[in-house]
């Protein structure tokens, strides 16, 4: 896990310790710009939040002193968007991971808007922001009785049509099934009969998308998949690039020290001279390609209730969370817990 740096921070006048990170990822857990950008946008104001980790129950106090950089993961940034001049003014960095998937004949994704607002949507925060700043990702690829490899492909190519210009990259993952306790339940209540891509699926999919992407020319790759798909140009992602960081905030020299640093930086390194190798998530999943960065989402708060969902637990577990955040919206963690 990252050692991020502390800070003492007041809470409530007390004197607390805190983690100070660089990078902020918002959120791997829930979808913050949709459900909870209010909540958000007080708690940097007020200048930390309590995160709860999900594997040992400890709260954590996570400090915005530090940060130079948001990594928004959403399904529908629209409540976002009248808010980004929040962060243009406190010169904080920001781009999107927009999940844009079509699974709306099948209604595996209840809570989003329909598929024609989410496309308008994603090109209107590109022309504000700028195409290498809205990542498209097609998350996760699913598998059903209903759903072939054939009938993904013609709906990217549809939505990717519609996206041409708009973005630089597009990101995909196949549904992990076997993996997930949460995932096979959620979809088993859903009444979703799923099943695992294998590798000749993978392939053929790869393929097909490499035959559409000749038109719109996107930068190809997976998230946190094994399979080598170099053959079709699609390579494995880093969503939390060091690359496109240090390509579009060149500007930002605290954020360029952090993502080059110089031989020696201590214990959040470690002790290759390799930047990547340094910076690399080591808590997140073997084949996942991103850098550090602090989540500060939390599992069972969001209100999507998709049918394949990893982040909740259950829908009325996810509704039952919502509704406590709603009682005290600005507490310090997602559930209206206070400092």
């Amino acid at each position: 896990m990252a050692v991020w740096e502390r800070v003492t921070i007041d809470v409530d006048g007390v004197a607390c310790e805190a983690q100070a990170p660089v990078i902020i990822s918002a959120s791997r857990a829930t979808d913050i710009p949709a459900f909870y950008t209010e909540w958000l946008l007080h708690r940097i104001g007020q200048g930390f939040v309590k995160w709860v980790n999900p594997f040992s129950s400890r709260p954590v106090h996570v400090s915005f002193e530090k940060a130079r950089l948001f990594v928004f993961w959403t399904k529908n940034p629209r409540p976002l968007l009248a808010h980004l001049a929040f962060f243009d003014r406190r010169r904080l960095n920001y781009y999107f991971q927009f999940t844009l998937n079509d699974y709306e004949a099948e209604g595996l994704e209840p809570g989003v808007p329909p598929l024609a607002e989410r496309i308008a949507t994603f090109i209107e925060l590109s022309e504000r922001i700028g195409q290498e700043k809205v990542i498209w990702r097609c998350d996760p690829l699913l598998l059903t009785d209903r759903i072939t490899v054939d009938t993904l492909l013609a709906r990217i190519g549809k939505i990717g049509d519609r996206l041409q210009g708009h973005t630089s990259r597009l990101v995909f993952s196949f549904a992990d099934i076997k993996g997930y306790d949460k995932v096979r339940r959620n979809l088993q209540q859903s009444g979703v009969h799923a099943r695992e891509f294998g590798e000749a699926d993978m392939r053929t999919l790869a393929a097909g998308l490499a035959e559409l992407n000749k038109k719109w020319g996107f930068a190809l790759g997976t998230c946190a998949e094994r399979v080598d798909l170099a053959g079709c140009g699609i390579e494995h992602n880093r969503c939390v690039d060091d690359r496109l960081i240090a390509r579009v905030f060149s500007h930002d020299r605290e954020l360029m020290a952090f993502v080059r640093p110089g031989p020696v930086q201590g214990e959040l390194f470690g002790d290759s001279g390799d930047p990547y190798s340094r910076l690399k998530d080591k808590g997140q999943r073997p084949a996942c390609g991103c850098i550090l960065s602090k989540d500060i989402g939390e599992y069972n708060t969001c209100p999507h209730l998709c049918a394949y969902c990893y982040a909740n637990a259950n829908k009325a577990s996810a509704l039952s969370n919502f509704e406590r955040h709603r009682t005290a919206p600005f507490g310090a963690t997602i559930r209206g817990e206070q400092a």
